[in-house]
């Protein structure tokens, strides 16, 4: 704390009592605007297109962290009043789990934007999403010249022999195996909320199991691919353009039936900096702010108007191109919630069989 700020506020107590007061007097121990993300090369385009900008054109100071999702963290400075973060970017998930549990600050979208500015889904009560990822699948098109265009096809072992890899986990490997059976995107939730569509899912995953290199890493699909240990693979998006660019590979891209989700950024209940972290995730939702990191990273944006910014090779390798969310799924994250801990324990049993 500077010594003109620390006079003001103790003007005549001593250096132990100051250290006192100071510690329990808001005014006195107000802290710089702390955002959180998830590290590495995002947040390292974040600082470009959204963190420095913002202190440059507001003054309002940031203190960088990252983390790996463990909510019981947020969860512990909720419970304790220890706030220490306050802008974090969560997945969907935890962004809805955190909204019901009284975890994040609700929004308040008059200090943000329009919510008819952003698209679907990016406006919910206690997250405004900041970018739009999806799954995909993926293969080296120096190999394989007429690879396949779909789920269904992805299936066809015998037009295209060779191991499959899929991510492990219940999460969005059932949705898929019902896009693969036939079954179309908008019924696919409606289907796996009945038994019979939960083992119609199972039955198709049959089929490609003895074929199947499963993988928990974004980076796994890409590496496998690479060494040839699977012919094609499920993959993310943002990860296939990353080793294209870094490696110069051609590995493809396939959108049709592609899964998304979002990212969101929140506001840890009881954050002292609610004004500051409004103000940076209105700046953050701007058009003009977002084509800086998605010329950068292979993500989707979520203001409208964000596409005209985007260079013309980087435009279509990101999720919201033209076309790509045509025939797209996105992840219900209500249904996860409600039905997610018994999926996943079926489908590791049967990984394990």
């Amino acid at each position: 704390m500077k010594e003109g700020l620390l006079k003001g506020c103790i003007l005549s107590l001593t250096a132990v009592t100051a250290a006192a007061f100071i510690a329990m007097a808001s005014p006195c121990h107000a802290r710089d605007l702390t955002i959180v993300g998830w590290g590495g090369t995002t947040q390292a385009a974040h600082k470009v297109a959204y963190f420095d900008p913002f202190v440059k054109e507001t003054g309002i100071k940031i203190v960088e962290d990252s983390w790996s999702g463990e909510m019981a963290k947020i969860r512990g400075m909720v419970e304790t009043g220890d706030i220490t973060w306050d802008v974090v970017q969560v997945e969907a998930p935890e962004m809805y789990q955190g909204c019901e549990e009284g975890l994040f600050e609700p929004l308040d979208w008059s200090k943000i934007t329009d919510k008819k500015n952003l698209v679907d889904g990016a406006a919910a009560d206690c997250g405004a999403g900041i970018l739009i990822w999806s799954t995909v699948f993926s293969y080296d098109a120096d190999v394989i010249k007429n690879g396949p265009k779909n789920w269904a096809e992805f299936w066809d072992v015998k037009k295209w022999p060779g191991k499959r890899g899929m991510r492990r986990g219940a999460k969005m490997t059932l949705e898929i195996a019902l896009l693969a059976d036939g079954v179309p995107r908008e019924d696919v939730y409606k289907v796996l909320a009945t038994k019979k569509g939960v083992d119609r899912a199972f039955k198709k995953l049959d089929e490609l199991k003895p074929y199947i290199v499963w993988w928990k890493a974004g980076a796994e699909p890409q590496q496998r691919l690479a060494a040839g240990d699977v012919v094609m693979s499920m993959a993310y998006n943002a990860w296939v353009t990353r080793i294209n660019k870094s490696e110069k590979r051609n590995f493809a891209i396939i959108w049709d039936g592609n899964l998304y989700s979002m990212d969101f950024w929140t506001i840890v209940k009881g954050s002292p900096n609610v004004d500051k972290a409004l103000k940076f995730i209105a700046f953050s939702m701007r058009p003009d702010r977002q084509a800086v990191f998605f010329n950068k990273i292979a993500y989707g944006w979520t203001a409208k108007g964000t596409g005209k910014f985007i260079d013309k090779d980087m435009l279509p390798l990101l999720p919201t191109a033209e076309g790509h969310l045509d025939n797209a799924l996105m992840t219900n994250v209500e249904f996860w919630l409600d039905n997610g801990e018994s999926l996943e324990q079926r489908f590791q049993a049967w990984v394990a069989k």
